[in-house]
């Protein structure tokens, strides 16, 4: 089959999405108004609270959110066959994974800026509120090392890759000075982004010489290494202001990304590979050698972003909604953010299955395992040597969506002696992907540590309060850098997957019950239905994984520790949404059978009789 008709199909359902079922969204639904102040002015404060363009904000809030989950999951999931993926991917996003992000980032809004645990506490109640806690900050460890961990296999001795990584951080802080303090008063953007994407390009260039030179060896790191780095580098970006860092870099890292997939775009209307792998695999009954679950539930947590994905709740209710300028930006930042990472998923998806199946399965699986599938590989020789690194055995999904979108490009006019550059440009751009999401993750965290140790020592509420910064961030960083050192992508992969979709759940649970304390009970539909789809399937795979993939670690020599770990995470997964899902209903029913609302509840306003714009922008 040919990649076009893929292609058209998802970017017509995407913008019929946005501008008919969002549109709706926004004016019956969530009712937006700009006349209601947003906590980036009523709470203003120079460092978490600044009212920020919304183009600028978009970059950010894309860029956080859109990690590995749209690369890797849709790249793994292609052991399943390009049907299944591509079908949840489109409509799981339409109706589920959009729904999800703009809900929570306008709750969050009208909570002035408060974490997804503090809305539950409000809405639900205390009870809620605390285990939401709890449960959103396990997941949220898990989450990070799941994106972590692709980093670190996708750069692991790759001098090349390390450089331009590294480079962008010094890149994106001369752009935060130059935006945000050249010229009190007012932000820049032209200036700051035309230079800033100079300079990236050429970092990628560069690497090229450097990765050739003899301090080659200086930036050559090993897995352990490489997450040593991670966790100082998470530190860091985490616990600097938002401003200097994180924002700026997120907005470079957005046309990268933006800029990579509207190329790969044309890349596949130019080229248009035809799609090597079957529509339907015969793996979707079991026994794969990536995914080893069968298709009903694994893909659902396989493809953990890219269709739905609960992390985007905690940016959507962390460093997004303290910066958003008016609340009608919310429709093209929630809803359109969350549409444009599908897209990527999409890319990914067509990548990955462009290749040959001997050659995606040679990258994917460890050589002893490839040997006995009975494949032949087809171009993988070859392209080893034009990108200059053996590929066989680069597990985990980063290599093979690198070599696909390579491959891809390589068959533009003039672009075939380039593989090797395009390989490497693709690897900077997945890392870069990631890298964005684990300290926008990794403050969201900060944030949620710092409440929770709030309850037993005051000062950790202050989110000025240095000491209380630094002992936070340290204790989320040392956890999911444990989880990366001591796992690998079979094992940590399964988790996040399970974990970040349970997570989901809680956010629509916590949706609905905003939109029914806020009057809107006939539209409560809009989040209860993605909910008991994605709960449901998502139980179902986590209880399978404890079975089939934990419980057995657990008795094996070497990785009992691992598997036990593991196994008791997923469980407490498992009863923190059963519980809160279990809360929610409750609040729901009380509620509809006239109850009072709940102390300090953020519900209907006088302010939503006023009408909103539907425009399609």
């Amino acid at each position: 089959m040919n990649t076009l008709s893929l292609l058209i199909g998802a970017l017509c359902i995407f913008a019929l999405g946005y501008r008919y079922y969002a549109a709706f969204l926004a004016a019956r639904v969530l009712v937006l108004n700009d006349s209601r102040p947003t906590p980036a002015h009523t709470c203003s404060d120079g460092q978490n609270y600044m009212a920020s363009p919304k183009i600028v904000l978009f970059g950010h809030h894309f860029a956080a959110i859109a990690g590995a989950g749209p690369l890797i999951g849709p790249t793994l999931a292609a052991q399943f066959g390009f049907a299944p993926g591509f079908i949840w991917i489109v409509l799981g996003a339409v109706m589920a994974g959009c729904v999800h992000d703009f809900t929570i980032l306008v709750a969050s809004v009208r909570h002035k800026g408060r974490s997804l645990p503090a809305i539950a506490l409000t809405e639900i109640g205390p009870f809620a509120g605390t285990v939401s806690m709890i449960a959103v900050l396990f997941i949220l460890l898990v989450t990070l090392a799941g994106l972590g961990i692709v980093v670190v296999n996708a750069l692991s001795y790759s001098p090349w890759g390390v450089f331009t990584i590294c480079m962008t951080a010094p890149i994106a802080m001369l752009m935060g000075l130059w935006m945000f303090k050249s010229t009190p008063g007012k932000i820049r953007i032209t200036g700051p982004s035309i230079v800033g994407v100079v300079l990236l390009f050429s970092a990628v260039f560069t690497g090229h010489i450097v990765a050739n030179s003899h301090f080659a060896p200086w930036l050559s790191f090993s897995g352990h290494q490489i997450t040593g780095l991670l966790m100082a580098y998470g530190l860091i970006a985490s616990s600097l202001p938002v401003w200097l860092l994180l924002e700026p870099r997120d907005y470079l890292a957005t046309y990268v990304k933006l800029g990579t997939i509207a190329f790969l775009c044309i890349g596949i209307f130019t080229v248009h590979p035809q799609l090597e792998f079957p529509m339907v695999s015969n793996y979707i009954h079991g026994g794969g050698p990536i995914i080893h679950g069968q298709l009903f539930p694994f893909l659902f947590i396989t493809i953990a972003c890219g269709a739905i994905s609960g992390f985007h709740s905690l940016i959507a209710s962390g460093t997004t909604p303290k910066m958003l300028d008016k609340e009608t930006d919310a429709r093209f930042i929630g809803y359109g953010a969350m549409a444009a990472e599908a897209l990527v998923a999409v890319m990914a998806l067509i990548a990955a299955c462009s290749l040959h199946p001997g050659d995606y399965y040679a990258i994917n699986v460890p050589p002893a395992v490839f040997a006995n599938l009975g494949m032949h590989t087809v171009d993988l020789a070859r392209l080893s040597s034009e990108v200059g690194e053996n590929l066989a055995g680069r597990t985990g999904g980063g290599v093979s969506l690198a070599i696909g979108m390579a491959h891809i490009f390589r068959g533009l006019p003039h672009m075939d002696k380039l593989v090797g550059y395009w390989y490497h440009y693709a690897v900077m751009f997945e890392a870069l992907f990631i890298l964005t999401t684990l300290d926008g993750g990794t403050r969201a965290a900060r944030y949620i540590m710092q409440e929770l140790l709030g309850k037993a020592y005051q000062p950790f509420s202050n989110p000025k309060w240095i000491p209380g910064i630094l002992i936070s961030t340290s204790l989320i960083v040392g956890s999911w850098g444990y989880l990366i050192f001591t796992g690998s992508i079979s094992t940590i992969w399964p988790l996040f997957g399970a974990g970040n979709q349970l997570l989901a759940t809680i956010a629509l649970a916590i949706g609905t019950v905003y939109l029914v304390n806020d009057g809107k009970l006939k539209y409560a539909w809009v989040t209860a239905i993605p909910m008991v789809f994605v709960g449901i399937t998502t139980l179902a795979a986590a209880v399978e994984s404890i079975g089939s993939i934990f419980w057995p670690l657990a008795h094996h020599p070497g990785t009992e520790l691992q598997g036990y770990l593991d196994a008791i995470l997923m469980a407490l997964f498992i009863l923190g949404v059963i519980l809160v899902v279990a809360a929610a209903f409750r609040r729901c029913w009380l509620t509809v059978h006239g109850a009072p609302l709940p102390q300090e509840s953020f519900g209907a306003s006088d302010l939503d009789k006023s009408p909103v714009k539907i425009g399609c922008c």
